[in-house]
């Protein structure tokens, strides 16, 4: 079987808070089939709530203008370290 490039990685090990969420039936049934692929790729079964916190990790890492407003002491956007 081909080896595809997943944009989210392995998932680290990480101390959690528990936050609940409420998604559409649609993005669910995707986020499922997203945590299939995600298994298959790194052999490691895993479920949608397992990822969604690395998706937003990921999310907020690469969005440069929430990074360039979090790291100015002026700014009323606090965060922590990503």
């Amino acid at each position: 079987m081909k080896k595809t490039k997943l944009r989210l990685g392995p998932l680290p090990k990480a101390e959690v808070v528990k936050l609940t969420i409420s998604v559409s039936a649609e993005l669910k049934t995707t986020l499922d089939r997203y945590a299939e692929l995600h298994s298959r790729e790194y052999g490691k079964i895993v479920d949608a709530t397992a990822l969604i916190p690395h998706m937003l990790y990921t999310f907020m890492a690469r969005d440069r203008e929430f990074r360039k407003l979090a790291a100015n002491p002026l700014s009323d956007v606090q965060c922590g370290e990503l």
